[in-house]
């Protein structure tokens, strides 16, 4: 044949990539032997055996679609129907996962993914559109290279499957963000785009925030992306810390630039430089002005939305006249955090102090909300630093007080990024994927009509309609997937990946009995669906809410259970060294030299990720040193 003028091909593999050009004209997805056009028919194949059915990447054999596959809708590319496939061979090394990250989805050569393969999950099965797969070994950042071929790996790879939570954390990490359409990689290694369903999460924390920062009395403002490399000089510590991670413009307009200049990489310096403009009484203090915005720090190792190239934060900058209200400041906004972590995003972090090794650059004290991931690494998901004096010291940022004596002013900084959306991601995802609690779900409830024939349609349709307002009107966010591209039990999955906390299911029967059905997310099978609840308005909101307050609690205690059980109070070295060589956080007290702090990284890579606002009475003695200690730490691997 001769397929859209190209040159004859003959044979199965010509019909396969035949068949996906027509389907990407939208010729299909099953079609006749007259709209097909093939000639050259499979050896073995009965002139005129019936259709063809095209699986997600192609298609099964000549008259071979099984009543499963029919079930199921297709989508295909114009990408994946023209480009050639490629075939493994069994004596070829499969190329680093870390080239395999520059393939987008969409150009998944065909032969990645096996004609008619199917998700199964949780008892059905699915045609899966081909998920880009993330890296999950950490990439070195740079410019992209062209894409190898795509060879077969593991099973992420094929057919959207997600890779178990339990048997690679990385891999299956990676997995649920493309599958769950949060992010994709940029060009640039080392960068990311983050998608609407994912930006999305990202509002939802914002939208929390910036309430509680304009309750306590900040102003959001915005500051140039662009600063002066002598103003990151100006701090020692502050240079020293962010040096390895910056990325310099020194060409500027075809020419080089007088002084070069630093892309954003934290913003106390700039704030300084404009603090110092703004304040000059003690009437003018406390200032307090907070900004939404990127940041760019030359990570050398990445991972999607916990160490990138580029990411979003807020940085709130704060400057006081005495060293108490700038304490008394560093540690509401911490509270701040805590709050949120606990009662919206469901996840039980450990507030404490860092210890001096793990300071801030430039700051006096930084205080840190730590998070237990699923795989039971810390994650450092916000902070709140005590500057002291010393940037106001390095840009003379000076005010006359009541007495009429300049003083400097003191101040804070404090930050969460879009890492947080990593840390939902890692503590409440399972093998089914992504976990949503319902305080941040984009889409808290998901509306799912089923009808088997065209009357019933308009009748169930009306019948959804009418739900879709109810709990709308009620403030909950609700979306209703009425595509007839996509059947049933494929939305099941696709919006389990998605971790909508909730799904209703109307058909016509249900209608007849003025009653849906309704899963939760977090319960899987049997146990977590109900069917007969009432769709009288009030009845309905009532229980959706209440079942969304379940949900909510459930995934916060769930997740502190996890943690507590993964927490071991030590009293040596010996029983440190044991705990983090299971994966555990070890809990101890702690006295000993930074000399000493630097050797529990060295030999066992975990770091003491905070001193516990929360600590035990009595007498200690730091399993270090034996000395008495004030305090215990908590030591972890972290990301």
């Amino acid at each position: 044949m001769r397929p859209f003028g190209g040159v004859v091909e003959d044979g199965p593999e010509a019909h396969g990539r035949h068949c996906g050009r027509l389907l990407a004209a939208g010729i299909g997805p099953r079609h006749s032997r007259a709209s097909c056009g093939f000639t050259a028919w499979p050896s073995g194949a009965a002139k005129g055996s019936g259709g063809c059915y095209h699986g997600q990447a192609g298609m099964l054999p000549w008259g071979g679609a099984s009543e499963a596959n029919q079930a199921q809708p297709v989508k295909n590319s114009i990408a994946e129907a023209f480009l050639p496939q490629h075939t493994p061979q069994s004596n070829q090394s499969s190329p680093p996962m870390a080239s395999l990250l520059r393939l987008p989805s969409r150009l998944l050569a065909p032969a990645a993914v096996r004609p008619g393969a199917l998700l199964r999950h949780r008892g059905r099965c699915l045609h899966a559109e081909p998920a880009v797969r993330f890296s999950a070994a950490a990439t070195t950042t740079g410019a992209s290279p062209a894409a190898p071929a795509r060879t077969e790996t593991r099973g992420g790879d094929r057919v959207g499957q997600v890779t178990p939570r339990s048997t690679d954390f990385n891999a299956w990490y990676t997995d649920v963000i493309a599958a769950a359409e949060l992010a994709d990689y940029g060009p640039v290694r080392g960068t990311m785009v983050i998608r609407p369903y994912g930006y999305a999460i990202w509002e939802a924390i914002q939208d929390y925030l910036n309430v509680k920062f304009k309750e306590t009395g900040h102003s959001n403002m915005y500051f140039p992306q662009f600063i002066p490399y002598s103003f990151i000089e100006k701090e020692a510590s502050h240079v020293e810390g962010f040096s390895p991670e910056l990325a310099v413009v020194t060409i500027g307009g075809g020419k080089e630039l007088e002084e070069k200049l630093v892309v954003r990489p934290t913003s106390e310096t700039i704030v300084n430089h404009m603090f110092t403009k703004w304040i000059q009484s003690y009437r003018d203090l406390p200032l307090m002005i907070n900004q939404w915005a990127n940041v760019t720090r030359w990570e050398m190792r990445t991972k999607p939305f916990i160490r990138t190239l580029e990411f979003l934060w807020q940085e709130g900058h704060t400057a006081h006249a005495t060293l108490e209200e700038a304490e008394k400041e560093a540690m509401q906004m911490i509270n701040v955090y805590t709050k949120f972590s606990y009662e919206h995003a469901a996840i039980p972090v450990i507030p404490g102090r860092k210890s001096k090794r793990e300071t801030f650059a430039g700051a006096d004290r930084t205080y840190t909300i730590e998070a237990m991931m699923g795989d039971k690494k810390a994650l450092q998901a916000g902070t709140s630093h005590n500057l002291g004096q010393n940037f106001s010291r390095a840009f003379e940022t000076q005010f006359m007080d009541e007495n009429g004596q300049l003083e400097h002013v003191w101040q804070t900084s404090w930050a969460i990024s879009t890492r947080f959306v990593g840390g939902i991601i890692m503590t409440h995802g399972d093998d089914a994927g992504l976990m949503l609690p319902p305080r941040i779900a984009p889409i808290q409830v998901v509306i799912v009509p089923i009808w088997k024939k065209g009357e019933e349609k308009g009748v169930v349709m009306e019948a959804v309609a009418s739900v879709q307002n109810t709990l709308k009107e009620a403030g909950i966010r609700v979306k209703v997937d009425d595509s007839e591209l996509r059947t049933p039990g494929w939305k099941f999955n696709f919006y389990e990946m998605k971790g909508v906390p909730i799904r209703i299911e109307l058909g016509p029967r249900d209608v007849k009995n003025r009653s849906v059905v309704i899963s939760r997310r977090d319960v899987p099978g049997k146990q977590g669906k109900e069917s007969g609840v009432s769709m009288e308005p009030s009845t309905l909101v009532d229980h959706i809410k209440g079942r969304l307050d379940e949900i909510q609690a459930s995934l916060l205690q769930k997740a502190i259970e996890f943690r507590d059980s993964n927490i071991v109070d030590v009293s040596s070295y010996g029983e440190l060294k044991e705990a983090i060589a299971e994966g555990k956080w070890a809990r101890g007290p702690w006295s000993a030299s930074d000399a000493d702090e630097l050797k529990v990284k060295e030999e066992t890579s975990a770091t003491i990720r905070c001193f516990p606002f929360e600590q035990p009475e009595g007498e200690k003695k730091c399993f270090m040193t034996g000395n008495p200690a004030d305090e215990v730490a908590i030591f972890a691997k972290s990301y």
